[in-house]
């Protein structure tokens, strides 16, 4: 008997730690977020701007893979600062989010700043829920700019 039970908590001890790496290997890696954002900026530049908010709000959709997910915001105007899509959380989307601090980073006006450098594109750290874990972990984002609007993916650590 105590030969089962000691065999039935090494296997739950198994699963747990398969659980675990599993888990880790859900998380998008930069290539993959540097991808994700190359093949939105193609969608957008293939069906315009409209047709492409909807396809990176869709929860189902193509632009959302694990913890990988695409956003949006307008740069010009009005529109500065404001989330068009948000693969992850609808609740943002429409709302201008310039002043939202994360962790001591601002990372929209970080985006803007890498949007709009020479370069076009390029990475910000900040602190964000994962929507996987729930939990606050840091996060690196690869943004880059396409026309009017900066497409963005990140990825956590």
């Amino acid at each position: 008997m105590k030969n089962v039970f000691q065999m039935l908590l090494a296997a739950m001890f198994t699963l747990s730690l398969t659980g675990v790496a599993a888990a880790a290997e859900k998380r998008g890696t930069a290539d993959e977020a540097v991808a994700m954002v190359k093949k939105a900026g193609a969608y957008l530049k293939e069906h315009g701007k409209e047709k492409s908010i909807a396809a990176f709000n869709d929860p189902k959709g193509e632009f959302i893979k694990g913890d990988l997910y695409v956003f949006m915001f307008g740069m010009t105007g009005e529109s500065t600062g404001v989330a068009l899509a948000h693969g992850q959380n609808a609740k943002m989307v429409n709302k201008n989010l310039l002043e939202l601090n994360a962790g001591g980073v601002y990372p929209i006006k970080e985006f803007l700043k890498l949007a709009n450098s020479p370069a076009g594109k390029g990475w910000v750290t900040y602190q964000w829920p994962n929507s996987i874990s729930k939990n606050l972990e840091e996060k690196n984002t690869y943004v880059e700019k396409f026309g009017d609007v900066l497409i963005g993916v990140g990825i956590y650590k």
